[in-house]
């Protein structure tokens, strides 16, 4: 009896310690069996993300009832004609500020080519010819030499020569300023009229609002704005035909008189050369 129980402690001390070992290592595999669970799931599983449409805002193009194109589809002979002399005031202004500024810069480019070649020459008709047929300084020289030449006959012999050689000079400085002049008087009379014929549109189209109203019978904005903007591009237009016109009138008279003092100072040296005898 006492040996049974000798026998059963080590046995029983030996399933205890199996268990104690057994217990981890399936609490370990019930772990891990998800996880592999898990990992062989498919990867296409996995629902993909839609993307949503973009919407496209379209741009409505709403024509304008009151601007130019109804001014012109819509006004009467008088507003279209009012319009037409603008534009024609307009292209005639811009024609000749370019034209003359084209003119002062040629004029300018020619004064800078007058140099010691022009001077050290043995005479004026020398010296003439070394200048560029269209120059206004070579034409200036030539009338002098030409009334140098020409201090002859009856008539002429009652003058003495330094006044018909000055008189030939201030003649042909005269053309000289005279065709810088050209122009300018065109751009004076729009500068100035051009307000009031923009101001003529103006009373006009405030009359087709008024005449409008009195038909209707009634002051709502549909019935007055198109006669009412009508008015005012009329002002609008005047004032952009009269301002450039103005200033570029100013601009150039001042640019003329630049070029002036450079041919009036060449001509007074030419005449003093003529008159020391160096033909």
């Amino acid at each position: 009896m006492f040996l049974n129980r000798i026998l059963r402690a080590p046995v029983a001390a030996l399933l205890v310690a199996s268990a104690a070992i057994a217990l981890p290592s399936m609490a370990l595999a019930q772990a891990s069996a998800p996880a592999a669970t898990a990992s062989s799931a498919p990867a296409e599983a996995v629902p993909a993300i839609a993307t949503a449409p973009v919407a496209t805002v379209a741009k409505e193009s709403v024509a304008n009832p009151y601007g130019l194109e109804a001014l012109w589809k819509e006004g009467d002979f008088i507003s279209r004609g009012t319009l037409i002399i603008l534009i024609i005031m307009s292209m005639g202004s811009w024609y000749i500020i370019f034209t003359k500024l084209f003119e002062q810069g040629k004029l300018l480019k020619q004064s800078g080519q007058i140099g010691d070649a022009f001077w050290k020459a043995s005479s004026m008709k020398q010296a003439a010819g070394a200048l560029d047929e269209k120059s206004a300084f070579r034409y200036i020289t030539e009338q002098g030499v030409k009334a140098d030449d020409h201090h002859e006959g009856t008539l002429v012999e009652q003058i003495d020569r330094h006044t018909w050689i000055s008189m030939s000079i201030e003649r042909a400085v005269g053309n000289i300023n005279s065709r810088m002049q050209d122009g300018l008087a065109f751009l004076a009379t729009v500068g100035s009229t051009a307000p009031f014929v923009g101001l003529f549109g103006t009373v006009w189209g405030i009359y087709h609002a008024l005449t409008a109203i009195g038909i209707s019978g009634n002051a709502s904005i549909d019935k007055v704005a198109g006669p009412v903007g009508e008015a005012l591009i009329m002002t609008a237009f005047g004032l952009a035909v009269a301002v450039p016109a103005v200033m570029g009138y100013n601009w150039l008279i001042r640019r003329n008189k630049t070029v002036m003092e450079r041919v009036r100072a060449f001509s007074g040296d030419v005449h003093n050369v003529l008159l020391s005898a160096k033909k």
